[in-house]
This record gives structure tokens, C-alpha cells and sequence, in this order.
């Protein structure tokens, strides 16, 4: 659970430096990611706190229960802290290790498989959103796609990785060629982070 600080939320700390995700995310598109797009979702949501229903709740419980602005603002929140919190330095051949890995073999065959239908409905999300992998309270792992703020929390999902399909997400370093940022994301996924994510 992400917690306000006398009553305001901080920006997550990054673990690992600006420049770190380069050639896969580029230290331009972390500075301005990050360091700008998400610090606008986080002040946002502090101004909105004071005085309202949500003061003192956590990020997850306001996403939950708010609407309008505050849930936008919170959605984002939360669904950029998850995203830039999951990623580490590049590394090659880097595939999912531990219970993660086992759970995909299960329940999509292989993780080749897994990162196919990941990415195809990364790819064909039209407009803002993102693609999440989560798992339900059975334990089955399911790909969801979810526009603009939205979070798989409101669905009763536990949210494992997250691959942001905002244009401002790889525009910088990409283009208009999401199908090849999602491809490239795989390699600095920190798969230790995914694991912990399934408690």
C-alpha cells in the first residue's frame, strides 16, 4: 500500500538512476516521464486531498472509491509508481524466474506465449491506457487492457506488471512504433519486483 506522508503523497524513489534504462528507455524519457508527467499526477492529487473524503486513505483505497480528477490523478499514480518501480538496468536474455514463472508456463503454456498475447493487446489498445498482468482471486493470471487512469484494482485484480501505452510513454524514444517499445520492455523488467507483487 503507497501511504501519504503528512497527509501528501511523494513522488516514488526511483531504483535505479535516470540514465540507467538506456537504450530501452532513454534518460530524456525518464526526466520527462517521470520526473514530469508523473510529479504533475502526484501534485494534482495532494492539492485535491485537503478537506475531501480521501484525506488519509491510501493511494489503492482512494483509486477504489474516488471518480472525476481525483481518481484520474490517482489512477495515474498508482499505475506509474507500479511501472517504474517494476524496471532494472537492461539485461539479456532476461526472463521471469521463481513462482512468476511458473504460474505463465501454467496458465499461458510458455512465457514466450505470455509476452505474444501481452504485447498484442499492449499494441491494440486504442488511445491512452495500459496493459496489465494481474491475477484474480483464484489464482489465475489474466491480461487486461485498461484505458486512460484505470487500474485492474477496481475489478478485484491484484496488479502484477504494467506496460504503459500512453504515446508520451515512448514517443521521445520510439515514435509512433509501440509494437517495438513493447517488445524492448521486456529487457529491463525486474522480474524479483513481480514476484513480490504476488505477496
Amino acid at each position: 500500500m503507497i501511504q501519504p506522508v503528512n497527509g501528501k503523497f511523494d513522488m516514488p524513489s526511483l531504483p535505479y538512476g535516470a540514465a540507467d534504462l538506456a537504450p530501452v528507455l532513454s534518460q530524456e524519457t525518464i526526466l520527462v516521464h517521470y520526473g514530469k508527467h508523473l510529479q504533475t499526477y502526484v501534485n494534482n492529487l495532494n492539492a485535491a486531498l485537503p478537506g475531501s473524503a480521501f484525506e488519509g486513505m491510501s493511494l489503492e483505497e482512494i483509486v477504489k472509491a474516488a471518480d472525476g480528477g481525483v481518481f484520474n490523478n490517482a489512477g495515474q499514480m498508482l499505475n506509474h509508481a507500479m511501472y517504474f518501480l517494476q524496471f532494472a538496468p537492461p539485461k539479456t536474455g532476461n526472463v521471469p524466474t521463481g513462482k512468476i514463472d511458473d504460474l505463465l508456463t501454467r496458465d499461458f503454456g510458455s512465457f514466450e506465449k505470455f509476452q505474444e498475447e501481452f504485447q498484442t493487446k499492449g499494441a491494440g489498445l486504442f488511445g491512452s491506457g495500459w496493459v496489465w498482468l494481474s491475477i484474480d482471486i483464484l489464482g489465475k493470471l489474466v491480461i487486461t487492457q485498461e484505458c486512460n487512469a484505470q487500474n485492474p484494482i477496481t475489478k478485484g485484480l491484484t496488479p502484477l506488471l504494467t506496460f504503459d501505452v500512453w504515446e508520451h510513454a515512448y514517443y521521445i524514444d520510439y515514435r509512433n512504433r509501440r509494437p517495438d517499445y513493447l517488445k524492448s520492455l521486456w529487457s529491463i523488467v525486474n522480474w524479483d519486483v513481480v514476484n513480490a507483487r504476488l505477496g
